[in-house]
């Protein structure tokens, strides 16, 4: 074989890893990767793909065959000390690793990594990178720690008309991130829950909200399947409802005073954006959608109650998870959001669910947001390494 067939071949090995390793966009952890499963491996990278929805290194791995083995749970593939197989690391994505001070330059082609973490569930040459290092050195450690609150609070930043500012100040920029919580559950339920909205105890599920019992159901069996099903995470669907709150890129306001509506701009998803509209317009949602009901964000209409922001959406589709974790909504689904800025670093966030097509009773949460100064919002594209 030539040295260019060699690399043809190498080449071909990456592509069809990275079918496998990215076939779904950012997902809960635990939907692929099997935390009973450890895995440590040792290799040369071979390239370094550092791309939305999560970063991945390819290594080559010299004489390991036992560890695709253990992580197939399959008889042993004859194997020599110079057979050579191609794995696919997975790391948290560009976004988290960029705040975390890194970059696509922080590996090369040619160095030496080994790398700690848990095996693919379907047996492939994946795993989970729970740690990456490098003669000694651990790369791609993730600072997911929200901005520094100053001393005192500092004051709301208003408009002419002394409404709150939902966006940044006057000559500013920034954004909406760091969610204080990334799951929907009612208030005071007390569950334990992920980041990924995954409960840490399956019989803790009728706690989370008052749901009948088909929405239970759904919902257990989301749950049991890691959040396999996700539609956002299968097929990009957008995070409608008040998932998009719940987002690690976060979200911007824009205020649109002339036209009368405010437009909801997202980090996530493949940077999707909603409108509210302010000009007083009635409430008509339809499931069906229309020229100002964009289907997975429902029609929104809003007004001011004081320094409180308060938003009626209806007329939402069924085909996107309008939460982490999975929980169930029908077309019937109404939402009663409010937004408070109560100082310039801090935005609470208020929601009321109605959707007695899955649920008993009207319910609601709430958590905060942190502003981000000086920054422009986090562009996640959830296709972009996808096949």
């Amino acid at each position: 074989m030539t040295f260019g067939n060699r690399k043809v071949s190498v080449l071909v090995v990456v592509a069809v890893l990275l079918t496998v390793a990215t076939g779904r966009a950012h997902h809960a952890i635990l939907a692929k990767f099997d935390d009973k499963k450890p895995l440590t491996i040792t290799g040369v990278v071979t390239l370094l793909d550092w791309r939305n929805p999560h970063a991945h290194i390819f290594i080559n791995v010299k004489g390991n065959c036992g560890a695709a083995t253990a992580a197939r749970g399959t008889a042993a593939a004859p194997c020599t000390a110079n057979t050579v197989q191609n794995w696919a690391a997975e790391l948290e994505s560009p976004i988290a690793l960029q705040q975390g001070g890194w970059g696509k330059e922080s590996l090369q082609p040619g160095d030496t990594v080994t790398v700690k973490g848990m095996a693919a569930r379907n047996g492939s040459r994946q795993l989970w990178a729970d740690t990456v290092t490098k003669g000694g050195k651990t790369l791609f450690t993730i600072n997911d720690a929200p901005p520094p609150l100053p001393p005192s609070p500092r004051p709301t930043p208003r408009w002419a008309d002394n409404k709150p500012r939902l966006g940044p100040p006057a000559g500013g920029t920034g954004y909406w991130g760091y969610p204080s919580v990334t799951y929907l559950a009612e208030a005071g339920s007390n569950v334990q829950v992920d980041k990924s909205g995954l409960l840490k105890n399956i019989v803790d599920a009728p706690k989370v909200a008052p749901m009948q019992p088909w929405a239970l159901q759904l919902y257990k069996q989301r749950q049991t399947r890691f959040l396999q099903d996700d539609p956002e995470f299968l097929s990009c669907k957008p995070p409608g409802g008040p998932r998009q709150f719940q987002q690690p890129p976060g979200v911007q306001f824009v205020e649109d005073k002339e036209r009368q509506r405010i437009f909801v701009l997202m980090g996530s998803g493949n940077n999707n954006y909603r409108i509210i509209y302010t000009d007083g317009r009635a409430q008509k949602g339809l499931v069906r959608g229309d020229d100002d009901n964009p289907l997975y964000f429902g029609r929104s209409v809003g007004k001011w109650d004081g320094d409180t922001f308060v938003v009626d959406t209806t007329g939402f589709n069924e085909d996107f998870w309008f939460t982490n974790g999975g929980l169930p909504h029908t077309d019937k689904l109404r939402l009663v959001e409010k937004f408070t800025r109560t100082d310039l670093d801090t935005l609470k966030y208020e929601v009321t669910i109605d959707d007695l097509g899955a649920y008993t009773r009207q319910w609601s949460t709430g958590w905060s947001m942190r502003w981000v100064a000086g920054q422009d919002m986090p562009r996640h594209y959830c296709q972009d390494n996808r096949p």
